[in-house]
């Protein structure tokens, strides 16, 4: 079987932020986390040595002075002393768990320092997903030439309606090829369309295709970062500690926080003055968009802030279609942009995405803790919260909220 990860920066930038910032404020914090297939899919027989096999195969995959470069000279707000971080960093395979049951479902886990196996989640999202098709067979009916063409359209009707979008489709995409296609679509019709009114291709999540095709990478944090602060310290105030952290590590930078891992209400009580100026903006990814808009909205106004200085990044499984329709809806009251995923990156004629994620279920602030704290993640969407349901149910009361 062909490797699928080649490269170190085939990876989500919001993985090496949220790096950098756990090894500056947690660096002895431990985690486990656990792969969830919310579609329930039998895979072939086999599939989960395959899957090991990959696995074993980023123990070859490091940094290069090239990608270290590109970092240096695009991600200004990343201190030099990760990069002497990250040119030692080797992947474990011992870090990893992998089997499948007797009807096929999958079943992987991660266990280790978080500083460690934060690197590991979208890399492994990534081999599962087009190992997925290369085994049955569906990888060969690929028609690149047609998504690229797809894939230039769907760009040239978000910059007609005035979007400002980035590829965030590395998770779940139906091949390397797939999304690299995509990439160098969008940045050929942005080329093309040259200084043009209307919406803006901001750049990838992937930091190697951004570096491939001159592109801005783009990405700040996961909900895994505020979950595992509210395993340690409790949902009710991870989103201040989480905060205060990204402050400390960042100072200012990378501005857009991601506020749903224990909804809105909790977040709501955390996002005081102070911090509504001091971040860009908020990323709406669970939930109805509008309403979600709506209270973002009302909430800077009792801040006294103006929503229209805000950015709202929206990145709820969107389509192109529904990214110009929240457009329509939003320009004139924050400053909205648009994270698209499997839509860009997995959209081929007959193909079914995957809808497989990676959580952060338990974590311990210390290795000489004889126990691990359970987390979860809520979302505001009905039947998307993760976790054991019986940790679920402890945070949503911990937190008053309502199933």
């Amino acid at each position: 079987m062909k490797q699928i990860i080649n490269h170190f920066t085939d990876d989500d930038l919001y993985k090496f932020s949220m790096c950098c910032a756990v090894i500056d404020n947690y660096p002895r914090a431990q985690v486990k986390y656990q792969f969830f297939d919310r579609n329930n899919t039998v895979y072939p027989p086999g599939f989960a040595d395959l899957v090991r096999e990959q696995i074993k195969m980023l123990e070859n995959v490091v940094i290069t002075d090239e990608e270290i470069a590109f970092m240096r000279a695009r991600c200004y707000y990343i201190p030099n002393w990760f990069y002497t971080y990250m040119k030692g960093f080797r992947y474990r395979s011992e870090w990893v768990s992998v089997s499948q049951d007797s009807e096929g479902h999958l079943s992987i886990g991660f266990e280790g320092n978080w500083s460690d196996t934060i690197l590991l989640e979208v890399k492994v999202l990534a081999i599962v997903s087009e190992l997925y098709y290369i085994v049955i067979g569906q990888d060969t009916k690929f028609d690149y030439d047609d998504y690229y063409r797809r894939a230039y359209d769907k760009a040239e009707r978000l910059l007609d309606a005035g979007c400002v979008f980035s590829d965030f489709g590395t998770r779940r995409r139906a091949s390397f090829q797939a999304e690299d296609t995509v990439v160098r679509a969008f940045r050929d019709c942005a080329v093309k369309r040259g200084h043009k009114p209307g919406g803006k291709l901001v750049g990838t999540s992937n930091v190697y295709l951004a570096m491939k095709h001159d592109i801005m990478p783009v990405g700040t944090m996961a909900h895994e970062f505020v979950c595992a602060i509210g395993g340690m310290f409790g949902p009710q105030m991870a989103n201040h500690l989480a905060m205060n952290a990204w402050r400390n590590t960042f100072r200012g930078a990378l501005g857009t926080y991601l506020y749903d891992s224990f909804g809105w209400n909790i977040f709501s009580l955390n996002f005081s003055e102070d911090f509504a100026n001091l971040f860009k903006g908020l990323r709406v990814d669970s939930g109805d968009n509008e309403e979600e808009l709506q209270r973002i909205v009302d909430k800077y106004k009792s801040l006294g802030i103006d929503p229209r200085t805000k950015q709202v990044v929206f990145s709820n499984g969107l389509t192109t279609d529904e990214a110009i329709d929240i457009q329509r809806m939003a320009k004139d009251r924050c400053q909205p942009s648009f994270g698209i995923g499997t839509h860009f990156t997995n959209d081929f004629p007959g193909v079914h995405p995957m809808n497989t994620v990676i959580k952060l279920v338990a974590v311990k602030i210390t290795e000489t803790w004889p126990f691990y704290n359970d987390t979860c993640k809520l979302s505001e969407d009905t039947g998307k919260h993760t976790g054991k349901p019986e940790v679920i149910r402890r945070f949503m009361d911990a937190i008053h909220m309502e199933e």
